[in-house]
């Protein structure tokens, strides 16, 4: 892994701010805004579950959402450059959380970023599967 790798380093600060707003560390309205500006308007992503979700419904789901998981930990792990060019990157990497009580889950996702011509990123599409350990 490239520690300088401007998507991986997306990939981790994104989900520093997923896991702040909501294991309930940021509570200030900014601190979800300032999260949803690292997604494209044409936002779409696929849940582990096989939920399908866009730009608005990623935005209703973070507003309603935050403080609802306190305590949550979150660990990111084989993260992996897929393709690059002009316009994005595509990323896959492994997630991992863990709540107070619960079960620790994993899952394997895959970002595709899009390119802002000013050289922002931007998460466009999102893809999340269950990772099964076994038994």
């Amino acid at each position: 892994m490239n520690a300088t790798n401007p998507y991986f380093d997306d990939v981790l600060s994104t989900h520093v701010l997923i896991r702040e707003w909501l294991g309930g560390e940021a509570t200030a309205a900014g601190h979800c805004t300032d999260l949803l500006a690292r997604f494209s308007p044409a936002f779409t992503m696929i849940s582990p579950g096989g939920k399908q979700l866009d730009a608005a419904g990623l935005a209703t789901f973070f507003q309603a959402a935050g403080g609802s998981r306190p305590g949550l930990q979150m660990h990111i792990a084989d993260l992996m450059l897929i393709q690059e060019n002009a316009a994005g990157a595509t990323v896959s990497y492994r997630e991992f959380q863990s709540l107070p009580g619960a079960e620790n889950t994993q899952r394997l996702s895959t970002v595709v970023y899009e390119k802002t011509p000013h050289g922002k990123l931007l998460w466009r599409h999102l893809h999340e599967t269950w990772v099964v350990l076994a038994a």
